[in-house]
């Protein structure tokens, strides 16, 4: 991957991460129509989700930093005996919540290999079908009645149901933004609320997922060009920056159904061009 290849995977992973349009498929699209896919695709695709985890952090540190000191004074009130779960403050009851939507994640593990095989493969209806899913999804959370619960009255079953729909996400093509705010919106949610425990609780998910895989680029099984690397994953970070900015403005403002449309028409497309390549046995190809 040279430096220009790098800046556009860059640009395309910090902006899609955040909007509801999946960065997983988006990059596997491009990288199939490039000749880019495989492992080294994937294990590219996994450093550039390094860019956009910085971007949640420096976009919502106040709130993670609140979650981090609650943790421990949490921790210090259960081994002093001064414990009381019905006197919680909003960031400790979503720090708890956020820890509890990662348990679905523990089933999820198992189907890692599945989600990958599907992502470097040179089959894009998969893809498809996955952006066509998260445009119903968006279409369904845009036509809800919107609720009101936020960091203090979010509930168990919010968090759960949002952490599953996490644990499916990793499907190519479905948004992990998209597919899990537009839960929230449906368990009644606040736009807010949603956006923010959305973004944090996916945290812990993509640095686990970074973990996994930035081993094997370090040991040499995959030949890994680390300066065009490097300079992707500081471009995801930059769009990571605005994209997140875009979400909270459309979400607020009640805009996220806007891309409904898109992924509808990218979803058909997608669909048609693997359903051509099945049939002519041809790859289609940018250049």
């Amino acid at each position: 991957m040279g430096y220009f290849d790098a800046i556009i995977q860059g640009i395309i992973q910090g902006l899609t991460e955040f909007l509801p349009v999946s960065s997983s498929g988006h990059l596997s699209l491009y990288q199939h129509f490039t000749g880019n896919a495989g492992e080294a695709g994937g294990i590219y695709a996994v450093l550039l989700h390094m860019g956009t985890l910085a971007a949640v952090i420096l976009a919502f540190w106040p709130t993670i930093w609140r979650m981090i000191r609650e943790f421990f004074l949490m921790l210090g009130e259960i081994f002093t005996g001064r414990f009381d779960r019905k006197k919680m403050s909003p960031a400790r009851h979503m720090m708890l919540l956020i820890i509890l939507s990662l348990v679905p994640l523990l089933f999820f593990y198992f189907l890692s290999d599945f989600y990958t095989s599907l992502a470097q493969d040179n089959d894009i209806v998969v893809e498809g079908l996955c952006f066509l899913l998260t445009a119903g999804l968006l279409w369904l959370s845009d036509r809800c009645v919107k609720g009101d619960k936020n960091a203090a009255t979010m509930t168990a079953k919010d968090a759960l149901a949002m952490g599953v729909m996490q644990g499916i996400a990793p499907l190519p093509g479905l948004s992990r933004s998209g597919s899990t705010i537009s839960v929230g919106l449906m368990m009644g949610v606040s736009r807010k609320q949603a956006v923010a425990f959305s973004f944090i609780m996916g945290l812990p998910a993509v640095l686990a997922a970074n973990l996994l895989e930035v081993p094997e680029a370090l040991s040499g099984a995959v030949d890994i060009a680390w300066g065009p690397a490097l300079v992707g994953m500081l471009v995801a970070l930059v769009f990571g920056l605005l994209a997140i900015k875009t979400v909270k403005w459309l979400v607020v403002n009640d805009r996220f159904g806007y891309f409904m449309w898109y992924l509808l028409a990218l979803g058909v497309l997608t669909v048609g061009i693997g359903v051509y390549e099945h049939i002519t046995g041809m790859l289609v190809r940018l250049a």
